[in-house]
């Protein structure tokens, strides 16, 4: 077989050319527009701030209503602790003058001040493992 009895064939693209490939992504939409997003985040945000809004109006009016009520329930209180204390103070003559009732010339309730300046007692509430002389069983 010479070479110049026969021509090669090569192998040629068909007439008229291949059909062209699709290379690129072609994917289809899936979900909204970030535009669409932006609005949804916006609308969110904006309605959690008018919630929070809302809270901080209600937590003022809390506020204001717990400072009238302390306002208004003040001379309550220190009427309650006068009479407490006048209590107790009657308690404690009673007390000393059963207990000094031997001393002659001892006067219960009687101030150990020289002046005419009112002193309130004090009043000191010590429990009773903490005083002198306490012992525990």
């Amino acid at each position: 077989m010479s070479s110049s009895s026969q021509t090669p064939s090569q192998d040629l693209p068909p007439k008229g050319g291949f059909s062209s490939i699709r290379y690129e992504r072609r994917l289809p939409k899936r979900g909204p527009s970030g535009i669409a997003m932006f609005a949804i985040l916006g609308g969110v945000m904006g309605y959690g701030w008018y919630r929070l809004y809302l809270g901080l109006d209600e937590r003022r009016e809390l506020d204001r209503e717990k400072i009238w009520s302390r306002i208004h329930l003040t001379p309550m209180l220190i009427a309650e602790a006068d009479r407490d204390e006048y209590r107790r103070k009657c308690a404690a003559v009673e007390r000393e003058r059963v207990i000094m009732k031997d001393v002659p010339g001892w006067e219960a309730g009687k101030s150990v001040y020289n002046g005419t300046r009112y002193a309130p007692d004090v009043i000191a509430n010590v429990p009773i493992h903490q005083q002198p002389g306490f012992k525990k069983d």
